[in-house]
């Protein structure tokens, strides 16, 4: 097998194996099927499997690494390249994560270390006190 063609086999294997993945892990599939099988598995060792994208992932790759290589070793390092591959395409595909501020609102309180300031009418800051700074040192 020719290196132009081994890219090609891996690229389909890595996609085929997120595709996979992603169906039995996250969706409910055709006609409710994949949802009624997670069901009907329940909390036995496959049914906790079905419900970890990343554990599912190993065994959805094992086929696809036997399309990918020849070879032990490269069948091997193909498996777990394959399953890592479709864990990265799975946090493409996960909405981002939002930081909130834990930050207190500074409006209207006095933090002794920035000037307190106000949008005006007109949109610009102004400064809400009359005290003076001085630049000197």
């Amino acid at each position: 097998m020719n290196e132009a063609n081994w890219w090609i086999r891996f690229i389909v294997a890595v996609l085929a194996t997120w595709r996979v993945t992603h169906l039995f892990a996250k969706e409910d599939g055709p006609g409710d099927l994949i949802a009624r099988f997670r069901a009907h598995l329940g909390q036995t060792w496959a049914g906790r499997l079905m419900d970890c994208f990343y554990c599912l992932s190993l065994w959805m790759a094992v086929p696809a690494a036997f399309y990918v290589s020849r070879g032990l070793v490269l069948w091997l390092f193909s498996w777990f390249a394959l399953s890592g591959a479709a864990c990265l395409l799975e946090r493409l595909e996960r909405e981002p994560d939002f930081v909130q501020s834990v930050l207190p609102s500074i409006q209207g309180e006095d933090h002794h270390v920035l000037r307190p300031e106000t949008i005006g009418a007109t949109g610009a800051n102004s400064v809400t006190d009359d005290t003076s700074y001085s630049t000197e040192i």
